[in-house]
């Protein structure tokens, strides 16, 4: 379309969708109040354009910068391709910020790759003073010659004053040459071209486009340069950056990423696809671990240090590690250390009346002059030892950069013992089993239970954001778990042609985790699945609770050859050649978990999948954690729902992962399809407080059809038979 006045010069497509461009007006609108957004769309209604096309008219109007972040792999690839198509109808300087680890060409963690960098900059500096010094001698040479040749016109004196002058930079250039032979040692040849070579092609280049970090990697790699440190240069004055959710939640992380920017966090615009995951990935970024290795390679570290503060470090770091250890041995109990495996395992160690039993176990254990002063002291002498391997390094003495691991141990036992017991911090402690030694160690951890201590800070120091998913109802439980304040809402549901799909609620028995080996339900269930694929004019999509149920399934209609190909999910294939092979076959059925990666941000468009089933309802296991969080939520939020931890942290999560199964189908006017949820839970039945369907927006709850397990075939057979669907004759019933 031809570039326009307003936000729309940003459309990059000739029509909008159903609701988009109401969508983009009110999103304008909203930015230019500075007001925070909640937008909840459909799938497949065009969420990301409605957002990022007037995000991108505000800040170029008033010079602000947008960031889109989402942490679904799928998403990050369309956001590419969304940039990519705005750029070829509105030019744009766009980048797509990836993690260190993924760019690195020599394969350094983090804080090695820190020092490096600062060595090869010193040693760059170092070297253009060495070029400054040797043209002063040079100049001071050819002043003592002249001095010399002139001596009877006494200009002696000049000439002593040039020799000082001289053998004072040959002493500099002495020292300066020591120094650079020493910074040569530890150096990246990569970044060094970056400091030294001609950058002015590679940003032509990356700014010509919207680059991938594959093909900045590449591309930069190719040319001996750093592509990733090259990057974090050209993030100035970029209009679009687009990243993972860690560059936004993490805090450290996020003072250094508007950094980068060069932007003060009121001129950056965050926009968050898939927002749904927030809460959970907010409170990852939150919560703080300890492993039991950490602490015996810091007492290993204290032991070898000459310092005064060494002996009360390690007295506390000791007495800490020991209650660890006692911990999860008591905890573990007969026979359960062999069980351990590989994973890391919870055991119990919150109490309801007082501390934990791993801080009653360190205070017990604990003999000293003050846990808080000995910390401190503690953290005082790892930021000293940590400056002095950054030293050590960056002088070429060691071919590695060393952790403190002092410093990180006792930064995490002061935060243990000044945070544990406050509200929404629930203390846990871990096992499991070395894959090399063989041996069981434990793990400490500050589990945060309530996200909005990360994102509310966030909110508050952005300009604004505006936060899209097809499943962010109910708004005003979205706005209190995450702390926005006063948000704008849109929600949009399916616009779509309603004769192109058919949502059925099947009274399958209701599949409770006490029921499901019961033979009866399970013959039932599977029948019913049967008639799901038999009648499907192409792919299915299967969605269980758990990977394990998805296997039994899978068994038990893999006998039948009526069924077509049956693909089986697992954690551990990859998801992406999976979907392909469905996608591709034309006729397969894929049995996953709706806790896995395929159940939401990735589209089966057309003829990828004509059904979707969501098997059950899939709360999530109600391990401790979870029950900690339900346990801070009923006190956050106690004024808003006499049972808010329930409701917030168990039915309207497990809600909107089947909402977004569902979503896998119907993404265009164009597409139909069938959406089927196998669960008496989901109909009218009265089933209490057992009943999810009251939990659905009302309008989604109005296209549920409630039907029975042996009808779904005929009503799905009149369906896809009224659409023409069936490659020659239909099945039969």
């Amino acid at each position: 379309m031809s570039t326009t006045d307003g936000h729309l010069r940003f459309f990059p497509y000739d029509e909008p969708y159903p609701n988009q461009e109401e969508a983009m007006d009110r999103i304008s609108n909203s930015l230019e109040r500075g007001q925070d957004v909640l937008f909840e769309g459909a799938p497949g209604t065009g969420k990301t354009l409605s957002a990022l096309v007037p995000a991108l008219q505000h800040a170029r109007d008033h010079d602000r910068t947008v960031v889109i972040t989402t942490n679904v792999h799928q998403q990050m690839r369309q956001f590419v391709e969304d940039a990519r198509a705005i750029h070829e109808t509105e030019r744009i300087r766009a980048t797509v910020f990836k993690g260190k680890s993924s760019m690195c060409h020599i394969d350094v963690d983090y804080q090695e790759c820190q020092t490096l960098r600062d060595t090869t900059r010193s040693l760059v500096e170092d070297r253009s003073d060495k070029e400054q010094l040797e043209q002063r001698l040079d100049d001071l040479t050819d002043e003592m010659r002249e001095g010399a040749d002139g001596a009877g016109g006494g200009s002696g004196g000049d000439a002593g004053s040039a020799a000082e002058a001289r053998q004072a930079v040959q002493e500099e250039l002495e020292r300066l040459d020591e120094e650079i032979d020493d910074e040569a040692a530890n150096t990246c040849d990569y970044y060094l071209q970056n400091l030294t070579g001609d950058t002015g092609e590679f940003f032509s280049w990356l700014f010509d486009d919207v680059r991938t970090p594959d093909e900045v990697y590449e591309y930069a790699g190719s040319r001996g340069f750093c592509g990733y440190e090259l990057l974090k240069e050209g993030m100035e004055e970029v209009e679009l950056v687009v990243c993972n959710y860690h560059h936004l939640l993490d805090p450290q992380i996020r003072e250094q990423f508007f950094r980068w920017l060069d932007r003060d966090p009121q001129d950056v615009i965050t926009v968050f696809d898939e927002a749904h995951n927030v809460e959970d990935a907010a409170r990852d970024h939150a919560s703080k671990t300890l492993t039991e290795n950490t602490l015996e390679s810091a007492l290993n570290e204290l032991e070898e240090t000459d310092d005064s503060r060494a002996e009360p470090a390690e007295n506390v770091l000791r007495a800490f590690t020991e209650a660890l250890r006692d911990t999860y041995d008591e905890k573990l109990g007969f026979g359960a250390r062999e069980q351990v495996g590989e994973n890391w395992d919870d055991v119990s160690i919150a109490n309801e009346d007082r501390r934990d039993d791993l801080t009653l176990a360190f205070l017990e254990r604990y003999e000293g002059q003050g846990i808080r002063a000995e910390c401190d002291l503690a953290l005082q002498l790892g930021k000293r030892l940590d400056e002095e391997y950054e030293e050590a390094y960056r002088d070429g003495e060691t071919t590695t950069r060393r952790e403190c691991q002092t410093l990180r141990a006792a930064a995490f036992v002061s935060a243990w013992m000044d945070d544990g017991g406050e509200l929404g911090q629930h203390p846990v402690v871990s096992v499991r089993r070395d894959a090399g030694t063989d041996e069981v160690y434990g793990r400490a951890e500050l589990y945060t239970c309530i996200p909005r201590e990360v994102t509310a800070e966030l909110f508050d120091e952005v300009y604004a954001s505006v936060l899209m998913s097809a499943t962010l109802r109910p708004f005003d439980v979205t706005e209190d778990v995450l702390g926005l304040s006063d948000p704008a809402t849109l929600a949009y549901g399916m616009e779509y042609p309603e004769e192109n799909r058919r949502t059925f609620s099947v009274a399958t028995p209701a599949l409770f985790a006490s029921e499901r080996d019961d033979p009866a339900t399970q013959e039932t269930i599977a029948a019913t699945l049967s008639d799901v694929v038999r009648f499907t004019p192409g792919n299915s999509l299967l969605f269980f609770p758990s990977y394990a149920e998805a296997e039994r399934y899978h068994e038990l209609l893999s006998g039948d050859p009526n069924l077509g190909t049956l693909l089986l999910d697992g954690s551990e294939p990859d998801t992406e050649r999976l979907r392909r092979r469905l996608v591709d076959s034309g006729g397969a059925t894929l049995f996953t978990s709706l806790w896995g990666t395929l159940a939401e941000g990735v589209s089966f468009d057309g003829d990828d999948a004509r059904t979707v089933a969501v098997v059950g309802v899939p709360y999530p296991h109600l391990s401790e954690r979870m029950e900690a969080v339900q346990e801070a939520y009923d006190r956050a939020f106690a004024e808003r729902s006499r049972d808010a931890g329930w409701e917030y942290a168990v039915e309207i999560p497990t809600v909107r992962k089947t909402r977004q199964a569902l979503g896998r189908v119907i993404r265009s006017p164009e597409d139909f399809g069938v959406r089927a949820l196998l669960d008496k839970r989901y109909t009218s039945a009265d089933m209490g407080k057992y009943s999810v369907r009251g939990a659905f927006p009302v309008e989604e709850r109005e296209e549920l059809i409630d039907i029975g397990p042996g009808k779904l075939k005929f009503a799905m057979l009149n369906f896809f038979t009224d659409h023409a669907a069936y490659d020659g004759e239909p099945p039969e019933p």
